[in-house]
């Protein structure tokens, strides 16, 4: 029997999880998180560390250690939690484009063999095996083009692919996100059998409700603010770019993206031992010239 425990992360409205085999105790965490407090860059595992806690307390064995995209809201705990368990690292092979993206935005180089990076690379339909049970990818492009779904006895973990119903679904305005791809693939989503259980990423709850972390596929399908049954690709496409248009940039976009591109790993410590994140800056060389 496949059991989720999931975890929140408050700070980054995060939902990490780890799904285990009540049986053989295999055990996966998809999502995971590193506690980042970006105003004194101050890195800490608390979060992982309680997964890692909790693996233990019920004898579990960590087996893999799953992402359904790279992060621009939170960092991945997945290099961590890989150092501290002899689990695989699981991601899209989609990840190379996405770092190619941002490569020179960062002053990074393309790691050409992304191998080298994450020990899974997976395409739509691959299986990854958890005890006796199929863990089967689905990739879920639009928010960004390396976004999959994660499918195993009944349960979906969708990323950022869908919220919760009353908040709806993810940005497409990065690099290589497209509106048109993700309503589709909210179509394959719910297509799904009604009591497929959803998990979602994040959770943004209104003040008149509690953290939520699933719902059914028949509830998405017929209740999600931005993409029920009754919303048409052309509408959802236009909804969805409007409200794009009025989003700011996630606050940890810039950390989160520089970890998260290259294997979850920190930087490379430079001269005294420190390690730096880069923040891009935009300016107007030529009025900055004049002054």
């Amino acid at each position: 029997m496949i059991k989720v425990e999931p975890f929140y992360d408050k700070n980054t409205g995060t939902g990490s999880y780890v799904v285990y085999d009540d049986t053989s105790r295999a055990a996966l965490i998809i999502d995971a998180v590193l506690n980042f407090d970006v105003a004194s860059g101050r890195l800490e595992f608390a979060l992982a560390n309680q997964q890692l806690q909790f693996i233990e307390a019920q004898k579990l064995h960590l087996d893999y250690i799953c992402e359904t995209h790279a992060h621009a809201d939170h960092l991945s705990a997945a290099a961590y939690l890989r150092q501290h368990s002899k689990a695989r690292t699981v991601i899209s092979q989609g990840i190379g484009e996405v770092q190619q993206q941002f490569s020179r935005r960062f002053n990074k180089p393309v790691t050409e063999d992304q191998t080298l990076l994450y020990d899974i690379l997976v395409h739509d339909g691959d299986t990854l095996m958890l005890g006796k049970h199929t863990l089967t990818v689905m990739t879920t492009p639009g928010h960004t083009p390396d976004s999959v779904s994660y499918l195993i006895e009944g349960n979906i973990f969708v990323g950022d692919t869908l919220f919760m119903p009353d908040i709806g679904t993810a940005r497409c305005d990065f690099p290589g996100g497209d509106a048109h791809q993700l309503y589709q693939s909210i179509q394959k989503i719910h297509a799904l059998p009604d009591e497929t259980r959803i998990w979602v990423c994040h959770d943004y709850p209104p003040p008149n409700r509690k953290v939520q972390l699933n719902t059914l596929v028949k509830t998405s399908r017929n209740e999600n603010i931005h993409v029920n049954q009754s919303m048409s690709e052309a509408d959802f496409v236009t909804l969805r770019t409007q409200r794009d248009a009025t989003l700011n940039v996630p606050r940890l976009l810039y950390p989160a993206l520089q970890v998260n591109l290259w294997g979850a790993l920190l930087p490379e410590k430079e001269a005294g031992g420190q390690r730096f994140i880069k923040i891009p800056l935009i300016v107007d060389e030529d009025s900055y010239a004049t002054q």
